[in-house]
């Protein structure tokens, strides 16, 4: 049998010899790393499908990690939307909400929340942002420090219309946030 050699240079061929099979027995076993030309299918396509409010209240806390808001993809909006169905018309049907479907509060929330947060003065200092989905708030973001955060709730309960707070925020920039964070 021939033993067929990979040669490093071509002046000096006693210098640093591979056995050709040596070396195709080492990519096989993956010692040797190869590119691989399979390419990774790519991330799904992730929308704010249900146009739910999201957006900045507060920016004075420097490198907060921002949110990605209410994104979905194609199944999950298949998992949520009969959810949203029963939910947003419970409210109606229970005689806590005057309008057929809780989620049409939202848009008119949002905007008054924002405001009411801005006007407040305490949470100047802070970076949160809001997502409104079924009269529900959350405050998303970095507070100074959790009576900070406390109040922060408390003052977004006081929205008219608004239905529960959730307070999904953390004390500083440092570590991770409680909410999913926008991709880089």
């Amino acid at each position: 049998m021939t033993n067929l050699l990979i040669h490093s240079s071509d002046r000096d061929r006693s210098s640093t010899r591979v056995p050709l099979v040596a070396y195709a027995f080492a990519v096989a076993i993956g010692a040797v790393p190869i590119v691989s030309l399979a390419q990774t299918p790519p991330p799904p396509d992730r929308t704010n499908y249900f146009h739910d409010p999201f957006g900045p209240a507060t920016h004075g806390l420097a490198g907060c990690p921002v949110p990605s808001g209410p994104l979905l993809d194609k199944d999950e909006v298949k998992q949520k939307e009969h959810d949203r169905v029963e939910r947003g018309t419970s409210c109606y049907r229970s005689g806590q909400c005057r309008l057929p479907n809780s989620y049409l509060y939202d848009k008119e929330i949002f905007p008054r929340a924002v405001r009411f947060i801005q006007n407040d003065g305490r949470f100047n200092d802070t970076s949160i942002w809001l997502v409104v989905q079924r009269r529900w708030v959350f405050l998303q973001g970095c507070v100074r420090s959790a009576e900070q955060g406390h109040a922060l709730d408390a003052a977004a309960r006081e929205v008219d219309d608004v239905q529960v707070v959730i307070g999904q925020w953390m004390v500083g920039t440092k570590g991770s946030p409680p909410y999913e964070q926008q991709a880089h």
